[in-house]
């Protein structure tokens, strides 16, 4: 292991060491005019430079925070060490936030300054910042605004400024405050959680120790979860730039398909939600094809999957035929998503163990790991020799883990945030004795991999008192075509029902199929089959036994969905709680 990811201050210098040793190499590409154009880390720390010397030259100041609003773009990266260079905090938030939840980043961090990249972003942000007097300055990337400067002006304003960023930069120790990223509030209010340069670069290091037997070296991201994210801010960004790679910026998860062909990623990092979907996608589209593709496919799936569980356990020839199918499928498969992948990257939430079989067994390396924005966020992840599907692998280097007599699982080192700001209160109940008290339940597997049950306060607890771990039922429901969401529900209960979202595709050939409107008694019939096909293989404790139909799906627009695509529990329940309560009388 390089000795820098152990010795570096702080992530800024990291960035200028990796900008002066890789020079004019492609650093940062950007879909322009159709066309992916390059920028590289010369030209990346220039701009950084030019934008910490105007943020100065604006009376920001070491510790203020700077709230970052934009689309994954090389200018998020580029603001983002800026603003941390001067000793700045930055503040992300999502480009999904209303007014009310900008209003609250804004109120509680105390922004000193918002950057933001367009005019469109800037509508919804604008009349927080009114509501909003410790913020006295807003900066757009691409358009004038009415109020505030454009970035060129920024720039403009910090030219006569002599400051050496690079130098400033290198007195940030490991213990400076980097970020505040806001958890997404899947249980309500969101909280400021504060993470040192020397927690994102513990998760470096513990990155690159366990992906170094895949061969890093060159590589290449393509970045599309959200960079306020605590997943992809490490993940997609400072690891990129830790080990020297390139980053490509995906357009939006519409084009994510061809922005794979085009950028042919090496390490791509995703939540289980766009695994799931793209399982249905591909099993769908070759359901239809039928014949011998629809074969050829379903035996490489069988005999990746075999070889999965037990790699000796083919005939020589099946070994042979599974060899045959590689050429004929798996590439085909692979060649979707560029070619030249050593790894898929599953966290933020847990993946169902047969997705994961189904990938493996397609010729796709995918490794789940576990962790949460507390700590910054990665404690364990898959080894890719020794990957199991039903765990998120060995626990990184660095760090303790141990599991509380509740089965809770505690975590200790560097990683460990600095607390929540301005909230003493939750960070005692969240920190304790220096452990961080993740609210995941969970224990470990006979090779010492990590296994996660489910969310401590996720946990259904019914009338007979068992415990019951809803994510795992919601993820075999939502495995099968028919289903494309799902949450079950059934504290203090006798048993489970669910809120079921009906998958549209499956809809639309269902409908044509069979005439009938999806409204008709029969589409509940449809889906009542589902469930009782997905009963017959979960215990009696588990089973669903009654569902309702949602009103739509759960989206990030109707807040029923984080921006990184979980579910929102607390708002389906105020929404749907009277009627799912009613399922039991």
């Amino acid at each position: 292991m390089p000795q820098e990811f152990t010795y570096w201050p702080n992530l800024v210098t990291m960035f200028f060491e990796q900008a002066a040793r890789l020079g004019d190499k492609e650093f940062l590409w950007e879909k322009k005019d159709g066309t992916y154009t390059p920028l590289s880390w010369r030209q990346a720390a220039d701009r950084c430079m030019n934008i910490s010397r105007g943020l100065l030259a604006q009376g920001i100041e070491p510790g203020d925070r700077v709230v970052l609003v934009s689309e994954n773009r090389p200018d998020w990266l580029i603001a983002d060490i800026a603003i941390m260079s001067i000793g700045a905090i930055t503040v992300p938030a999502y480009i999904t936030n209303t007014t009310d939840d900008h209003r609250h980043i804004l109120g509680d961090s105390g922004a000193r300054a918002v950057i933001v990249s367009t005019a469109r972003l800037a509508k919804a942000l604008l009349p927080a910042v009114a509501d909003c007097a410790d913020t006295s300055l807003v900066i757009c990337i691409d358009d004038d605004l009415d109020t505030g400067l454009s970035l060129g002006t920024l720039v403009e304003s910090g030219q006569d400024r002599t400051d050496d960023i690079v130098a400033l930069a290198a007195t940030w120790g490991r213990d400076r405050t980097a970020c505040i990223i806001y958890t997404s509030g899947t249980g309500g209010l969101p909280k400021g959680v504060m993470l040192h340069h020397g927690a994102i670069l513990h998760n470096c290091t513990g990155a690159e120790d366990a992906l170094r037997e895949i061969g890093l070296g060159d590589d290449v991201f393509l970045s599309f979860l959200p960079l306020s994210h605590s997943y992809e801010h490490m993940a997609g960004q400072f690891f990129p730039i830790a080990i020297g790679a390139e980053i490509y910026y995906a357009e939006g998860i519409e084009t994510l398909g061809n922005n794979m062909i085009e950028a042919r990623p090496t390490i791509m990092t995703a939540v289980p939600r766009l695994y799931e979907t793209l399982h249905r996608r591909i099993t769908r589209g070759i359901t239809k094809q039928g014949g011998i593709k629809e074969k050829l496919f379903n035996k490489a799936y069988a005999l990746g999957a075999k070889r999965y569980r037990n790699p000796s356990s083919l005939s020589p020839m099946e070994g042979l035929m599974d060899r045959v199918l590689d050429k004929l499928v798996r590439d085909k498969v692979r060649a979707r998503f560029g070619g030249r992948l050593k790894a898929l990257v599953s966290g933020g939430a847990p993946l169902n163990p047969d997705i994961g079989v189904f990938f493996t067994a397609l010729g796709l390396r995918i490794l789940q790991g576990y962790g949460q924005t507390e700590s910054a966020p990665l404690i364990s992840v898959n080894r890719a020799a020794s990957a199991k599907m039903h765990t998120v692998g060995p626990i990184v280097r660095n760090t303790e883990v141990r599991i509380a007599e509740d089965g809770e699982i505690l975590c200790r080192g560097e990683l460990v945030m600095q607390g929540y700001w301005r909230d003493e209160e939750a960070t005692r109940k969240t920190i304790i004795d220096g452990w961080l008290h993740t609210g995941d339940i969970g224990g470990f597997d006979e090779d010492a991999q990590l296994m996660i049950t489910d969310r401590k306060k996720d946990i259904i607890v019914n009338s007979g008192g068992d415990n019951i771990a809803p994510q795992r039922i919601e993820g075999v429901l939502c495995i099968e075509p028919e289903i494309g969401q799902a949450m079950v529900y059934g504290d203090k209960h006798p048993h489970l029902v669910a809120l079921i979202v009906p998958d549209d595709a499956w809809i639309a050939d269902w409908t044509r199929d069979t005439g009938k409107h999806e409204t008709d008694s029969e589409l509940r019939a449809a889906i009542s089959a589902v469930i009782d096909r997905v009963n017959a293989s979960l215990s009696n404790l588990e089973k669903v036994r009654h569902f309702l139909l949602a009103d739509e799906a759960f989206t990030i627009d109707n807040s029923e969905m984080t921006p990184t695509m979980k579910v929102r529990r607390h708002v389906l329940k105020a929404r749907y709680g009277d009627r799912l309560e009613a399922l039991y009388r």
